[in-house]
């Protein structure tokens, strides 16, 4: 195949008007590989179309990873399950695959400060974002301040709507304090919207220990049933995580992070 500086141009305009510029990185590449021998004119096309499809993607995980607001970039892959002998790790990797969220189901992760809620929380939503789904990472107290701000300014529609769309919402520190009456109405419209979607919560409290933080028995009955009902309930118990995660720490000879 032989293809001249102009021809090159030529076919390098016709991928930026079409909006194929992942075509465009990789054809001097391509092309390479058509003059050795390597390529026929149909897998020349199928790979430069692999190649849009694969920079596509690309650019689409990085855009959902994004719009999650993670506060840290956690990854199944990067939490240490070593770190613990008194995790669950077959429970978590069990979650892993996913089958809540195609069941439309939810996670609750409650125990202990600093034992990795929060980063499983976020590597669960990471592995949805990575299925193809979209996630939002939001503390409760912020989502609730979020809706309750709504009130003030008529955007309330709009910022549940806001909440609802993506197919996993990670409410981490969920249950830290008493609720006033307006946040558990916001919250009870909130799962309400959410019907058929995940959640991933985090908590230092048990599910049980939640319903007292209602001012309202009934608004706690309706809204906490539906949750804890619908959940994957994880305890993760033992040491803080969080010293393992420390600057500068040097890992013992043996204790590897789980791949």
């Amino acid at each position: 195949m032989t293809v001249t500086v102009t021809d090159r141009s030529a076919l390098a305009a016709a991928l930026r008007e079409l909006k194929l510029s992942g075509m465009l990185g990789t054809l001097d590449a391509r092309l390479a590989q058509a003059r050795a021998g390597d390529l026929g004119h149909i897998d020349f096309l199928q790979v430069l179309c692999q190649d849009e499809i694969s920079r596509r993607e690309s650019h689409s995980l990085e855009r959902r990873v994004r719009a999650a607001r993670f506060e840290t970039p956690a990854t199944m892959e990067g939490f240490d399950f070593g770190a613990s002998p008194k995790l669950p790790a077959a429970q978590i990797r069990d979650l892993a695959a996913l089958r809540w969220l195609a069941s439309g189901e939810s996670v609750i992760l409650y125990g202990p400060v600093g034992v990795g809620k929060s980063h499983i929380a976020q590597a669960l939503a990471h592995l949805a974002i990575r299925s193809g789904a979209d996630a939002r990472f939001m503390k409760a107290s912020r989502a609730l301040a979020h809706l309750a701000g709504g009130h003030a300014d008529g955007t309330w529609a709009k910022r549940l709507r806001e909440l609802t769309r993506p197919a996993v919402l990670v409410l981490d520190d969920f249950a830290m304090r008493e609720l006033t009456a307006g946040q558990a109405d916001d919250l009870y419209e909130l799962i309400s919207e959410r019907s058929g979607k995940s959640a991933v919560f985090t908590s230092n409290r048990a599910p049980a220990d939640w319903y007292p933080l209602f001012p309202n028995p009934v608004v706690a009955e309706s809204l906490l049933d539906r949750v804890i009902n619908s959940s994957h309930q994880v305890f993760m118990n033992g040491p803080s995580y969080r010293p393992s995660k420390r600057p500068g720490r040097v890992v013992p000879t043996g204790n590897t992070s789980d791949q």
